[in-house]
């Protein structure tokens, strides 16, 4: 079967890979100072960072409209046997919802909820790839990738609180609380929603450190073939320090480093890591 896949851009994929894999995105709308910009093409985070710096409001996002995804749809329709697209997590937007409703012109367009965002996301459209080059039943291969969701595990460290607060995610009292006692919490994806599940005191680099090796060591649960590191901006010592915990804990066939786009950034801000894997069970 001739397969094309689609996703929206929350899957926070590098260049690379959306281009080595023929991956088609579908940006989500960012609102700067009530303009309207389209995510990871005329907007960066480093544009929203600078923005808020400077004094700005924080950004906001807006789902992929019915239109838009119509248009994607009835490009490639015609021309494959079916399209597969993958949204963000429906607990996270309306993308999944506007999608299906779009879909419904298309007889083979099937829509994926990846329950999941950023890079998270972007290991079920790296798995549909996978199994659209052999992919002879395009139903099980739907039902493979719903099975898949519930085995993606995805998880943030948190460096700054004031994106968290100003969002309205926490309050100020325990931000300030968080501060005094030098706390980043971690921010893991359970169920298709977001919640804080430990916070770690120290240096930015030490709680990457410890992050990652709770992650990552002492399990027998992890598939160890692809793992992301999905970063806001954050310091090279930082990184480093993640990266070689990383290679100490995960021993992972293929490490793909990719940048966190808007969706993260607006709710996130700057010095977010994750690292984001999938387990066997």
């Amino acid at each position: 079967m001739k397969i094309k896949i689609t996703s929206d851009s929350t899957c926070d994929l590098s260049e690379e890979l959306i281009r080595d894999n023929d991956i088609t995105i579908t940006p989500l709308t960012i609102v700067k100072n009530g303009k309207n910009f389209k995510d990871c093409l005329d907007i960066r985070p480093s544009d929203i960072f600078a923005h808020v710096d400077s004094g700005g409001e924080l950004c906001s996002t807006a789902a992929v409209n019915i239109g838009e995804y119509r248009a994607v749809f009835e490009k490639f329709s015609p021309n494959y046997d079916a399209v597969v697209h993958i949204n963000i997590g429906s607990e996270f937007s309306a993308c999944y919802q506007t999608a299906l409703i779009a879909a419904e012109d298309f007889p083979n367009v099937y829509v994926i909820d990846s329950r999941n965002l950023s890079s998270g996301q972007g290991h079920v459209v790296m798995e549909a790839c996978a199994l659209a080059k052999t992919c002879t039943d395009i139903n099980a291969m739907c039902v493979q990738l719903r099975e898949l969701t519930e085995r993606v595990e995805a998880s943030f460290l948190v460096d700054r609180l004031d994106y968290l607060v100003r969002g309205g995610r926490c309050s100020s009292v325990m931000a300030l609380g968080a501060n005094i006692l030098h706390l980043r919490p971690c921010i893991e994806v359970k169920n298709g929603k977001m919640q804080v599940v430990k916070k770690y005191r120290g240096s930015y680099a030490k709680c990457l450190s410890e992050y990652v090796k709770d992650r990552l060591s002492d399990r027998d649960d992890i598939i160890r073939d692809r793992i992301f590191i999905t970063h806001t901006p954050v310091n090279a010592e930082d990184f480093k320090a993640a990266a070689d915990a990383v290679a100490k804990y995960g021993h992972f066939a293929h490490t793909y480093e990719t940048e966190a786009g808007c969706t993260v950034a607006c709710h996130c801000g700057p010095a977010t890591l994750g690292v984001l894997f999938i387990r066997s069970k």
